[in-house]
C-alpha cells in the first residue's frame, strides 16, 4: 500500500503500545496528527473537518469527531454504549467550555467517552510523550486524563465521521477476556475518584465489557 501510494514506511523499536503512539506521532512531520488504526474506516469528510475546527481552534490539544461502530460488516450508529459516551461529551460541544480543565475531566471521570482513532493531535500543543506508560488496553483513556490537566482545548464535532470497528479478534477484546481491562479501569478511575468511589464506578464499568462482544450471524 506505501509503494503504491509513494509513502514512507517508519519502523521503531516496540516497547509497548503507548511507546509505539508516541513514536508515531514523533514521527511525523505535520501540525496535525491522526493515529490511525487498520482495522478503522474514515468519512470522505474526516480530514476537511479536522482543518476546519484546527482554523477556529488553534490552541486546541486534541480535535475529534463522533463516530459510529462497524458490527458484522454492519454500520451501527446507536446503541447504549455509544449513548453513553455522546452524553459524556455533550458539554464538550460548546466550544466555549472546551478549554476549561474540569469540563475536559469531567467527560472523562465515568468513563473512557473519547474513541482514540477519531482524535487527531495538534502536536504543539501537546507534550512529546502523551501516552506512554505501561497499560496494555487504556493507554488512550490515561492519555485524555494526562492532556484534561494542561492547557489546550478538546474539541469536538458531533458529525460522525469515523467508523470504529467491534471484532472478536481485536487486540481490545482480548485484553477484554484476559480481565487486564478491570484492572487499568481501577487504576485510571483512582486518577478522578478516592479509591472506593472507583471501585464502584469499576464494577459498572465492567459490566459494559459485553459491549465489546459480537454475537455470531
Amino acid at each position: 500500500m506505501a509503494n503504491k501510494y509513494d509513502l514512507d514506511v517508519i519502523v521503531g523499536n516496540h516497547i509497548n503500545i503507548g511507546s509505539d503512539f508516541d513514536f508515531a506521532l514523533k514521527s511525523a512531520d505535520s501540525k496535525i496528527v491522526t493515529i490511525a488504526h487498520q482495522d478503522d474506516i474514515y468519512e470522505e469528510k474526516y480530514v476537511e473537518t479536522i482543518l476546519d475546527n484546527y482554523k477556529r481552534f488553534s490552541d486546541a490539544s486534541i480535535i475529534f469527531t463522533n463516530y459510529y461502530e462497524i458490527r458484522n460488516g454492519k454500520r451501527v450508529f446507536s446503541n447504549v454504549n455509544l449513548l453513553i459516551k455522546r452524553v459524556l461529551l455533550f458539554p464538550l460541544f460548546f466550544k466555549s467550555l472546551s478549554g476549561i480543565k474540569h469540563i475536559k475531566r469531567n467527560a472523562l471521570r465515568y468513563g473512557n467517552s473519547i474513541c482514540c482513532p477519531a482524535v487527531s493531535f495538534v502536536k504543539e500543543n501537546c507534550p512529546d510523550k502523551i501516552f506512554e506508560c505501561d497499560l496494555k488496553c487504556n493507554v488512550d483513556w490515561f492519555a485524555w486524563e494526562k492532556l484534561s490537566k494542561i492547557d489546550g482545548k478538546f474539541i469536538y464535532d458531533k458529525k460522525k465521521l469515523m467508523g470504529h470497528r467491534i471484532d472478536q479478534t481485536t487486540t481490545t477484546t482480548d485484553i477484554i477476556n484476559q480481565g487486564i481491562r478491570t484492572k487499568e479501569d481501577l487504576y485510571i478511575y483512582e486518577k478522578f475518584w478516592p479509591k472506593f468511589i472507583a471501585k464502584i464506578f469499576n464494577f459498572i464499568y465492567r459490566n459494559s465489557e459485553n459491549s465489546n462482544r459480537v454475537k455470531e450471524k
